[in-house]
């Protein structure tokens, strides 16, 4: 069966899911909780239900197994976005419901962040038979890695996509829209490597992704939520370890890299001047708080994200 049909089966589901799971997590008192160190605008939002990435995680994970060939690799992709996505559950319950303000600590969550991503690559090099071996983008070359080396790299690959991806989603439709154009090109990579389970879930993700951003876009009736957010970085982070691209991941995902690499400065800076580079980060509140509106912003990351999809794509086949 064609890895097309989850692409669709993903998109409704999830969207059928939302009519369900919003009034549900409402009741539930799910809302969002805002920092009052945000933008200003952002005050408006506090308590729109949040969690909302359960539906496109659900329903990827039903399209995948519904369409899907019994695949080790799309198994192992579902399990991992799972890992990280109960990493960003429990922050996000004891942030909504347990009124914890930065929720699970900063410590535990790396640290369950680096046993997962180990628990990855330990599957990888076992189980799976991948290998330590990683393909270098714009070249036809692998480069072989001792284990020891190999499993750093999947471990910083996994804790650093998670986080990128969290520090993206703060604006309607941001880290969905960017999500779903790099889960669509890992799907076209997938194609092209003959994996097509794994080509099946990143369609699946996708169309979930999809059916969300529905309810996600600006004004926002759902927010994805810590669930959302590590669940979406840790999907494509393990698939991109699962096809030996962990190098490409920068590329296919260049603003998750420039809006976490825009934190990472901004304290660098300020520890060593006193003062700001940009206005505030992650990078699309600089923009925000600069004046542009968050749908131009959202749309013109979204158009970065499109660019650099497209360049990945091209460094996959020179």
């Amino acid at each position: 069966m064609s890895p097309l049909w989850s692409l669709g089966a993903g998109f409704a589901i999830a969207f059928a899911l939302g009519p369900i799971a919003i009034p549900l997590l409402r009741h539930l008192r799910l809302g969002q909780t805002v920092r009052d160190v945000g933008p200003q605008s952002h005050l408006q939002k506090a308590g729109t239900p949040t969690m909302g990435g359960l539906m496109f995680l659900a329903a990827a994970t039903a399209a995948t197994l519904i369409f899907g060939p019994r695949d080790d690799l799309a198994w192992t992709a579902i399990g991992f976005a799972w890992a990280n996505g109960l990493i960003g559950f429990a922050d996000d319950f004891l942030k909504v419901r347990l009124h914890r303000a930065l929720g699970v600590r900063a410590r535990t969550k790396l640290g369950l962040g680096i046993a997962a991503g180990l628990g990855l690559a330990l599957v990888a090099i076992g189980p799976l038979g991948i290998g330590t071996a990683v393909r270098v983008p714009f070249s036809s070359a692998l480069w072989h890695l001792s284990p020891g080396a190999y499993v750093l790299l999947v471990v910083l690959v996994a804790v650093a996509t998670t986080n990128a991806v969290n520090l993206t989603d703060g604006l309607d439709g941001l880290a969905g829209g960017l999500g779903m154009i790099a889960a669509g090109l890992f799907a076209l990579l997938a194609i092209g490597q003959g994996t097509f389970g794994l080509a099946t879930f990143c369609l699946a993700l996708a169309g979930g992704v999809g059916g969300f951003l529905y309810f996600n876009l600006h004004p926002a009736r759902v927010f994805m939520g810590d669930v959302g957010s590590f669940g979406l970085g840790g999907a494509l982070a393990g698939v991109a370890v699962l096809q030996r691209q962990e190098l490409l991941l920068p590329i296919v995902g260049l603003v998750f890299v420039l809006e976490a690499l825009s934190v990472a400065v901004q304290v660098l800076f300020f520890r060593r001047t006193k003062r700001r580079l940009l206005r505030m980060t992650p990078l699309h509140h600089h923009f925000e708080l600069g004046g542009l509106r968050e749908t131009t912003i959202v749309h013109r990351f979204w158009l970065l994200g499109i660019l650099s999809a497209a360049i990945a794509y091209i460094a996959f086949w020179v």
